[in-house]
């Protein structure tokens, strides 16, 4: 049996701050007729999402094809057999990171992560705001050395940025290329400026 086209995407939006990277990553990927994503929000991301931006809960859910509670581990992405491209976290909380870092799956969020790590998929950490302590940066390594993609969201400036906007756009289209989506988010270093 041939496997389909469709790139099967799980986005994971913890209680960190930065929600607002989660939600253009879906608004994006909700633009390619062959991604699928498969979305769960923390309850702290959810007061995050309402504190941070204009956006509402249920409207981010609509940009997903999938969403499931945080506390349901029998959901299909709870599953290695689950086959997926891999996973990113955005924005990824301390809580989440030293769950994934000792496999202390407590919810969907992290057991998912951990899964997606155990089946050597990718996993994008996109890892909260500054500054950061020896035993944040222990937890990364852990996660690093477990084959995930550590992605702080550090703005570039190569590319000219005018808005927050572009420096959110930056992050995202990183995130695309380690998928091999193909974007139009930024300039690429030596590109002509658009």
């Amino acid at each position: 049996m041939q496997r389909s086209l469709i790139m099967r995407i799980i986005i994971g939006i913890s209680g960190a701050s930065g929600s607002l990277y989660g939600i253009r990553l879906l608004e994006v990927l909700h633009s390619y007729e062959n991604v699928e994503t498969h979305l769960i929000i923390s309850e702290s991301a959810k007061k995050n999402i309402q504190l941070e931006t204009n956006w509402k809960v249920n409207e981010v859910e609509a940009l997903a094809n999938y969403v499931y509670d945080n506390q349901d581990l029998s959901a299909p992405i709870s599953s290695g057999s689950y086959r997926t491209e891999g996973m990113v976290i955005a924005p990824c909380s301390v809580k989440t990171i030293s769950g994934l870092a000792n496999s202390f799956d407590t919810n969907l969020l992290i057991r998912a992560g951990d899964v997606t790590l155990k089946e050597k998929r990718k996993v994008i950490i996109m890892f909260r705001e500054t500054p950061l302590h020896l035993g944040h940066l222990r937890l990364l390594a852990n996660v690093a050395e477990m084959g995930a993609i550590i992605m702080p969201p550090v703005p570039a400036f190569y590319h000219h940025p005018k808005t927050i906007q572009d420096l959110i756009d930056h992050i995202i289209g990183k995130i695309l290329d380690q998928f091999g989506l193909e974007h139009q988010l930024f300039k690429r270093w030596k590109e002509p400026l658009i």
